[in-house]
C-alpha cells in the first residue's frame, strides 16, 4: 500500500471514530490508538508507527492522555476522503452492487480516481437527482 492510500486511511478512520458518541455519555469519543487497531484490524506498531508519521507531518495532534485529533489539515484530507468514498459507495450500490462489495470497492477507488473525474461523477450525479 502506498504511503498516501495508508496516509488518508488513517485520517479517515480518525474523522469517523472522532464523530462517533458515545453510549453511555452521548459525547463524541475521544480517539486513542487502539480504537484504530480495533477498527482498522491493524496490529498496534503499524497504528504507533502511522501516528508518528501523522504527527511528525501534521495531520494529527497527540495530547498528554494519548487522545489522537485531526489539526485543520489532517481534517480538509480526511473529509476529502470520506466524501469520496462515499459519494462512491452510493453510487455502487444504486447501480446494484451489494452494500459490503460497494464499500471495499469504494475503498479502493478514492484513492485513485482523480479530482477531474470525481466532480465529474459528483455533477453527473446532482443531474440525475434533479430529473428525477
Amino acid at each position: 500500500m502506498k504511503y498516501q492510500e495508508s496516509k488518508e486511511d488513517y485520517l479517515e478512520t480518525i474523522m469517523i471514530l472522532s464523530n462517533r458518541k458515545d453510549s453511555e455519555t452521548g459525547k463524541r469519543k475521544k480517539v486513542h490508538a487502539i480504537d484504530i487497531v480495533h477498527e482498522r484490524n491493524y496490529s498496534k506498531p503499524s497504528v504507533s508507527i502511522a501516528m508518528k508519521k501523522l504527527l511528525e507531518s501534521g495531520d494529527i495532534n497527540i495530547n498528554d492522555k494519548g487522545e489522537i485529533s485531526l489539526t485543520s489539515k489532517g481534517k480538509k484530507t480526511a473529509s476529502c476522503i470520506y466524501e469520496r468514498h462515499e459519494t462512491l459507495r452510493k453510487t455502487l450500490i444504486s447501480l446494484g452492487v451489494s452494500k459490503e462489495v460497494a464499500a471495499e470497492d469504494a475503498c479502493k477507488i478514492e484513492h485513485y480516481l482523480s479530482k477531474e473525474s470525481f466532480q465529474a461523477i459528483k455533477s453527473y450525479i446532482n443531474r440525475m437527482k434533479k430529473e428525477n
